[in-house]
């Protein structure tokens, strides 16, 4: 695997495609009293152009208590078919801006919250990345696989992709 950093616009595009491409991750937050963390899946809303990640939630899930201990959160974004990966570490900024439930409520989010975008639970959570680090895959599943055999096999070294960190 080769490595790839890359910075501030590339590394905003790298992240933003990986994903709004997989869409649904697992959002840990971290509690004060404990080692560790409370993973729940969270599908995005959107990546902005410097890489924040927004989300909305209810105040009355343990996320929502969790930050309001702790604002430190990480992200894993996994493709398990197209061998895609992403791992993100950041800061936490929770709000009930009126303006972004407008922008980013939808019929999925509207089964959450069934006073509609007037429910007093609905919070905006941005997540600022503080580091980034991606794993992804030049071709399909298939070929990695059949390059890894290949690598086995005769001791060779093959590119299975790249890996790297993105500094935004």
């Amino acid at each position: 695997m080769s490595t790839e950093n890359l910075n501030h616009k590339e590394a905003v595009e790298k992240l933003k495609n990986m994903v709004d491409a997989i869409d649904i991750g697992m959002l840990s937050t971290f509690q004060n009293h404990t080692d560790y963390p409370h993973s729940i899946p969270m599908s995005r809303q959107e990546v902005d152009e410097e890489g924040n990640i927004w989300f909305l939630f209810s105040a009355t899930s343990d996320t929502h208590q969790h930050l309001m201990e702790n604002k430190k959160v990480s992200l894993t974004f996994a493709d398990v078919k197209s061998y895609e990966f992403l791992s993100i570490n950041g800061i936490g900024e929770v709000s009930r801006d009126a303006a972004k439930i407008e922008k980013y409520w939808n019929k999925f989010v509207e089964a959450w919250f069934e006073k509609g975008k007037e429910d007093p639970n609905i919070r905006i959570l941005k997540v600022v990345p503080n580091e980034a680090h991606y794993w992804d895959n030049k071709t399909n599943k298939l070929v990695t696989f059949f390059k890894v055999a290949t690598s086995a096999l005769t001791g060779a070294k093959m590119d299975m992709g790249r890996e790297g960190d993105l500094n935004l």
